[in-house]
């Protein structure tokens, strides 16, 4: 069967191998994140944000008013990465978008054959990270297709599932909808955070910085570019599987004891306290907000945490690593109740 995976090199490698270059993978990370926020005003928490979801693989949800620099963060970021042709898509969704202008057009060729399939060349199944703006306009057309996506990381070509490469999606939106038939689109983004204009008393300061990055563009310059790869990245999500299944404790092979591994990770790597610290903040949003972490987003928030922790200080999940939680909300009206929440259950500020 035809695939779009990439070369499996970074799954193939153990725990040993990684743990050596561990340190100077995280540095590079961190030292795009750090680089590309000088580019920007107030959109270092986005940034890092980016960087935890890719190391997770878990789709972000940028919310915001036009001209807040959601698509420039990440066409920045994917630069960064030094990601070219196919290797980045994006493209503006309206409710007028047809499937052929994501997936690709049939080819009617194999069409005479009697095969439906897709010419995907240059499309969101040949892509490692996406941005697809204005997400929320997909038309049932679409819809299915990208939850698919999405979920599973495949589409159908000839009735037959066919992986696709997509490492990294990201999403941006005006306004988060509350319709229903929307619903199951909203909910495959475990984060959503806002891109909010910049304050006035950084006027200066956007103005020095966009001016910046506007000769930049037009020099054909990148200087955020060259920290760290796509690579790097992968590299850190193979080690926290590996660490997360026991590899390095002693078990055999990823799949040994599986169990008691998870039990053993959650253990070493998300003390007690602030795994309770962890549940208690989720109770009081249900609670104060009436926001409803569902079984699966609660796996998943573990992951990102776990992410987190790795990335910016390399060892057990903290107190701080829970700012996460802030990002936890379905609703535009969810986004400053809940950082004024969690940051007061932290102590933040």
């Amino acid at each position: 069967m035809n695939t779009y995976d990439s070369p499996k090199a970074v799954e193939n490698l153990d725990f040993a191998q990684l743990r050596d270059e561990i340190e100077s993978v995280r540095e590079r990370v961190n030292g795009l994140r750090t680089r590309l926020g000088r580019y920007f005003v107030q959109k270092q928490e986005l940034i890092d944000l980016m960087a935890i979801c890719t190391i997770a693989q878990e789709s972000l949800l940028i919310v915001g008013p036009p001209g807040t620099a959601k698509s420039d963060l990440v066409t920045k970021f994917c630069e960064g990465l030094g990601l070219e042709g196919e290797d980045y898509f994006e493209y503006m969704l309206t409710k007028f978008t047809e499937p052929s202008e994501l997936i690709g057009p049939i080819d009617l060729q194999r069409l005479k054959e009697g095969a439906y399939v897709r010419k995907v060349a240059g499309k969101l199944p040949r892509a490692r990270i996406a941005f697809l703006d204005e997400i929320f306009k997909s038309n049932s057309a679409i819809l299915n297709t990208l939850l698919t996506i999405i979920n599973e990381r495949k589409f159908y070509q000839d009735g037959r599932p066919v992986p696709v490469r997509l490492v990294m999606l990201f999403a941006a939106t005006n306004l988060v909808p509350e319709f229903e038939e929307l619903a199951a689109l909203r909910d495959r983004f475990v984060l959503k955070a806002e891109s909010v204009p910049v304050k006035d008393e950084h006027m200066d300061a956007l103005l020095e910085k966009g001016l910046s990055n506007d000769l930049h563009r037009a020099l054909n310059r990148r200087p955020w570019a060259g920290q760290a790869g796509l690579d790097d990245f992968l590299k850190l999500r193979r080690y926290l599987h590996l660490q997360m299944a026991g590899v390095g404790e002693g078990a055999r092979a990823p799949g040994d004891d599986a169990d008691g591994a998870v039990a053993r990770d959650r253990k070493r790597w998300f003390p007690d306290d602030v795994f309770d610290l962890f549940r208690r903040i989720l109770r009081t949003l249900e609670r104060e907000h009436r926001v409803v972490v569902s079984d699966r987003k609660f796996i998943k928030l573990y992951q990102l945490i776990r992410a987190r922790a790795l990335l910016f200080h390399g060892g057990a999940v903290r107190p701080e690593d829970l700012v996460l939680l802030r990002y936890v909300g379905d609703r535009n009206e969810d986004f400053a109740p809940l950082r004024e929440k969690v940051d007061a259950l932290l102590r933040i500020g």
